[in-house]
């Protein structure tokens, strides 16, 4: 491994690294990544158009197979832009809190838009214009998973606003596919403002292990084909409580 870059910021600690080996697979990579060795992002530096993990090449399929046309995402939580630099082509807005990570994303991964709003991405969201965007994405962790503020009845309230008729939220959460109560609390509270919602997950090892989760709703059906949900399987939660922003 060779670092690249270190340090502390106000909301965790960043660390940019190369290495020959990434999951098991031997290559030549380059990794965001952030306190509890949390990988946010990898560049394959031989195949830089390579979108590296399963999650966003999901949500990518879920944005393209649904609105084969969409022109206008928000998206929330930056990375090193993988989606965004994918779909370049289309008109995004993204919210990051870190300056740092948008410095770093451009300085070592090569993101080169200038549509990076720093700040609350839930405040930005709020503030745009009713029936703005096809699709709301929230990518947002910190150390202790999705801020709350992201997952609420009234944020989900608020997109609902922000979205077409056709649009969607996808989220990319970190859970259990079985039993696991914030994943089932999310989904049923989003399901208190969508008439439809699908969730998803990527297999791991053991039932009780922490995977990635995807849940998506929309006021519209929502449609994928398995073949390409880069392994991400159709999941059925239980209901779960209510979430409100905390008073």
């Amino acid at each position: 491994m060779q670092l690249l870059f270190q340090q502390l910021t106000d909301n965790h600690e960043v660390t940019v690294y190369d290495t020959s080996e990434l999951y098991g697979e031997k290559g030549n990579f380059r990794v965001l990544q952030f306190s509890n060795n949390a990988i946010q992002g990898a560049l394959d530096l031989d195949h830089p158009e390579r979108v590296m993990f399963e999650y966003p090449r999901a949500i990518i399929h879920l944005m393209e197979f649904n609105d084969p046309s969409f022109k206008d995402v928000f998206l929330i939580g930056h990375g090193i832009g993988t989606i965004a630099s994918y779909c370049s082509e289309k008109r995004f807005k993204v919210a990051e809190l870190d300056p740092t990570v948008v410095e770093l994303s451009k300085r070592y991964f090569g993101y080169n838009k200038d549509n990076v709003l720093i700040g609350d991405g839930r405040y930005m969201v709020e503030h745009e214009e009713s029936d703005s965007f096809d699709y709301i994405v929230v990518d947002a962790f910190t150390d202790k998973g999705t801020p709350q503020q992201f997952i609420s009845k009234e944020f989900f309230r608020i997109t609902t606003d922000k979205l077409h008729s056709h649009g969607a939220i996808i989220l990319n959460l970190m859970g259990r596919a079985d039993n696991d109560n914030l994943i089932n609390a999310i989904h049923s509270t989003l399901r208190e403002e969508f008439n439809y919602s699908q969730a998803f997950a990527l297999p791991a090892d053991g039932m009780t292990d922490i995977q990635n989760i995807i849940i998506v709703g929309s006021q519209e059906p929502i449609q994928f084909q398995a073949r390409n949900m880069a392994g991400f399987h159709e999941i059925n939660l239980e209901k779960g409580h209510i979430i409100w922003d905390k008073v």
